[in-house]
């Protein structure tokens, strides 16, 4: 039995997060619905995995208890609804399943991922997050040009100064640099930029992928996850994909990745057994083609979790050269 075989997910657990407020466009509220009217249930249940939905988070009223940082629009908001993630994450980590936080603009991932981050500390085994992403979302409120929290959600993941409130008194479950890989990036602010080098995130962008192709990419990262006997948590932005592959979407940047890039990246990352949770961020239907982005996200998601044509062996992973 293959590696992959023996750590594979039984249970899925999917909780919808409504949250618009971390972006410019309005829209990525309706993105949970979308989904499960796409069928991403049904999909990940024909694989033979049980499948719980725990409905859409909702918050109750906004806490105000400290300072605003400037440059951080809609911050209490934002605040309270990542305060009530962050819990609801850690709880779904410990019942086993493999959480599926569907979106929403990706300031959820900075409860999502501190949520489960803190699980798995607390099981001594670290976590990476691969982030999936047209933008590097390493701003903070000093260097953001928009205040637009979902751009900050990577570096408040890795402890970043500037939003050291946004927790209150729950525990913040950082990561370091070097457990962020950002791939297909095409989309980075002058400071943020300075940030990212001075912190040496590993960053993989479209050139990377035009020159050396996903399989290279993701197999390094695979790599150095299993290296240290971590654990793999997948924050997929719909904006990775081309616009013309990927329409519903409040960012689009030109020059995405293809469908078929995006599903190799899927299968590996199945194949290698590593991933316990994932963010689906950013889907607008107000702006997509009659569902169309919807199905597209579904059907990646189908592949992440072993979906495939025909029946094949899981394939090693070879050692890359330096």
């Amino acid at each position: 039995m293959s590696e992959a075989e023996q750590q594979k997910p039984s249970h899925i657990a999917l909780l919808g997060v409504p949250i618009e407020i971390g972006a410019a466009q309005a829209g990525t509220l309706m993105g949970p619905a979308a989904l499960r009217t796409a069928g991403i249930a049904r999909v990940l249940e024909q694989l033979e995995l049980r499948v719980d939905d725990h409905g859409d988070l909702s918050i109750p009223a906004v806490v105000s208890d400290g300072p605003v940082p400037a440059n951080t629009k809609f911050y209490e908001e934002v605040k309270t609804w990542i305060r009530l993630l962050s819990e609801r994450a850690y709880w779904l980590a410990q019942s086993g399943a493999v959480p599926i936080f569907m979106g929403g603009d990706h300031s959820l991932s900075m409860g999502s991922i501190n949520g489960v981050a803190r699980f798995w500390q607390e099981k001594g085994r670290p976590l990476f997050a691969l982030w999936v992403d047209a933008h590097a979302d390493y701003n903070t409120p000093d260097t953001t040009i928009t205040g637009n929290m979902h751009g900050m959600s990577a570096a408040f993941l890795c402890g970043e100064p500037g939003l050291d409130n946004l927790l209150g008194g729950l525990p913040r479950a950082s990561i370091t640099p070097d457990q962020l890989d950002l791939i297909g990036t095409r989309s980075v602010d002058p400071l943020e930029r300075k940030l990212l080098r001075e912190r040496r995130v590993a960053i993989a962008d479209m050139r990377a992928i035009d020159e050396f192709g996903v399989a290279v990419l993701i197999r390094r990262v695979i790599d150095r996850v299993k290296a240290r006997n971590g654990v793999l948590h997948v924050s997929f932005d719909v904006d990775f994909l081309d616009p013309s592959v990927a329409p519903g979407v409040g960012t689009t940047v030109p020059g995405g990745a293809t469908y078929r890039e995006a599903h190799l990246i899927m299968e590996l990352l199945h194949d290698s057994g590593l991933v316990r949770s994932v963010d689906i961020v950013e889907l607008n239907p107000f702006l997509d083609e009659r569902g169309r982005t919807a199905r597209v996200v579904v059907e990646l998601i189908g592949s992440l979790f072993g979906l495939q044509i025909t029946d094949r062996p899981t394939p090693t992973n070879a050692v890359l050269p330096d």
